[in-house]
């Protein structure tokens, strides 16, 4: 009785058969179950659009499909198969080194069983098991999962915690993290010779988790950007929103906060235009809307006395919210003009500098404002009058303070 063959070449002896050359035999298969077992070749699929059957050797070692890893390799120019015959039951490692972009077919030489494929840009090695038995007719390939190749992998999962083991993760440039549904949740932004970046520290019990600017350069600002005409919130949680800026040592701190919701206010305050000087106070100046969502103007106030008193006027003038005048209306009567706008609790003084106000009379033009709740001048003509107008609203616009 002849010899028999695996279908990965191992040579099955009869009882009697090659007397004096059983040890060479035994020798070779051995040497092909461990080229089964281990081995490694490369075989080169280079060409255009092609089926490559690996051939097999019976009794022989050097067989391509007999070999543990299988190195692909070889410029393609076409979609690539390669075949093994039915009956072939094996567990191989594939490495895809082909160069061009085109799929490589790993699959049984007939039937319509499962088969694997390299897409045309996945270069990576595979573990796959070639079923045979039981079904020759209809075997499939089966990819065996790994911890897996990333790259390869179009969502995958860790089984458990990122070590990143001292070493970085590295982000192209506007990507990052998603959250379970697959929208953006935290994108990273390049800049060439970044020197400078954001350094986030978590806190034990009763501290507070930190943002932080770090990098090679001494001093850094930590900046925050909105986008359009959005906001930098500041939200609110037990108490109202509240922001503290702390000491140099961050042992002490003092605090801006927000209403409570119970006043349900909205407003805004825009800090003053002008350059800041000494001996003044921060006031409202003007307000644009009104209730809750008011627009508020800042502007610095002279604190001394409530008055700044000006030089002495002797012809008209546009008056200022928060000064005082001295009028000499000696040569002619004219007229002081209050301001365009108002807001409760401007004050104006005016002092009949030389007791002419009898004889020539000094007109408070009221500029739209009512005053002493009147839409009309108010004339002087009392000698050496002094008196204070202030403002309190629309109605009654300016009031006298001093009669």
């Amino acid at each position: 009785m002849a010899s028999t063959f695996t279908p990965l070449g191992i040579e099955k002896m009869a009882t009697g058969e090659n007397a004096g050359t059983w040890g060479t035999k035994t020798n070779t298969n051995l040497d092909i179950i461990e080229q089964i077992s281990g081995g490694f070749i490369q075989k080169s699929i280079a060409g255009g659009a092609q089926t490559t059957a690996l051939a097999v050797s019976d009794g022989s070692t050097g067989a391509e499909l007999a070999h543990r890893m299988i190195e692909f390799t070889g410029s393609i120019t076409g979609n690539q198969i390669v075949t093994i015959p039915n009956d072939v039951q094996n567990f191989y490692i594939l490495k895809n080194s082909t160069s061009g972009a085109y799929t490589v077919q790993f699959k049984y030489a007939t039937g319509t069983g499962d088969s694997f494929t390299y897409s045309a840009t996945t270069k990576t090695t595979k573990i796959i098991f070639a079923s045979g038995n039981p079904d020759t007719t209809n075997p499939n390939m089966i990819e065996i999962q790994t911890g897996g190749d990333v790259v390869d992998d179009t969502s995958p999962q860790l089984g458990g915690n990122l070590d990143t083991n001292s070493f970085m993760i590295d982000f192209d440039d506007a990507h990052g993290i998603r959250d379970e549904n697959g929208n953006e949740q935290l994108i990273f932004e390049t800049t060439s010779s970044a020197v400078n970046h954001i350094d986030i520290t978590n806190a034990a019990t009763g501290g507070g988790a930190q943002i932080g600017a770090v990098g090679g350069d001494s001093n850094l600002n930590l900046r925050l950007r909105p986008k359009g005409t959005g906001n930098i919130e500041v939200l609110g949680a037990d108490n109202p929103g509240e922001i503290q800026l702390n000491c140099e040592q961050n042992s002490h701190g003092i605090k801006l906060r927000s209403p409570a919701h119970s006043s349900s206010q909205s407003y805004t305050l825009i800090f003053p235009t002008g350059n800041v000087t000494a001996d003044r106070f921060l006031k409202v100046s003007s307000v644009t809307g009104s209730g809750t969502t008011g627009v508020g103007q800042l502007s610095f106030a002279e604190v001394s006395g409530g008055t700044s008193w000006q030089a002495v006027k002797t012809s008209g003038f546009t008056a200022v919210a928060g000064e005082g005048y001295f009028c000499n209306t000696t040569s002619a009567a004219f007229t002081a003009t209050l301001p365009g706008s108002a807001s409760i609790g401007d004050e104006i003084s005016f002092i009949d500098y030389a007791g002419t106000f009898d004889t020539n009379n000094l007109t408070i033009g009221r500029n739209s404002h009512n005053i002493q709740g009147s839409a009309a001048d108010l004339t002087v003509s009392t000698e050496r009058a002094g008196f204070t107008l202030v403002y309190v609203d629309s109605t009654q616009g300016w009031l006298l303070k001093d009669k």
